[in-house]
């Protein structure tokens, strides 16, 4: 006797064969709290420093480093960028002992954007 192909009528029937539409609820994950990192001003720290350390440490060109200087020379701060919780913490460390080993006093913070 000759096979005949298999049918999705013929299927046998369990239960949960119904024809509804499982659904899976997807957990949204949230995006980690970002942080500004600030440079303040002081009277000692030279402009030409502050200048070498926004290049070196925020990887910014002569002209945006120049610029943010500027801001913090006459405004008192200025955000330098705004990062993650350990690249900021990471950056402010970095400025900071680098401002140190070099005995200027300059101040780098880092607050919850």
């Amino acid at each position: 006797m000759p096979l005949k192909p298999l049918q999705m009528s013929d299927a046998p029937k369990g239960p949960g064969d119904d024809a509804s539409v499982l659904t899976k609820t997807r957990t949204q994950t949230a995006r980690p709290p970002m942080y500004k990192v600030l440079l303040l001003n002081d009277d000692y720290t030279p402009m030409e420093f502050v200048v070498h350390v926004l290049e070196r440490f925020f990887g910014l060109s002569h002209a945006q480093s120049f610029e943010i200087m500027l801001t913090v020379h006459k405004k008192g701060l200025a955000v330098v960028g705004v990062f993650s919780f350990e690249v900021a913490e990471t950056k402010v460390a970095q400025v900071m002992d680098f401002a140190r080993r070099h005995q200027h006093p300059l101040q780098c913070t880092m607050e919850k954007d």
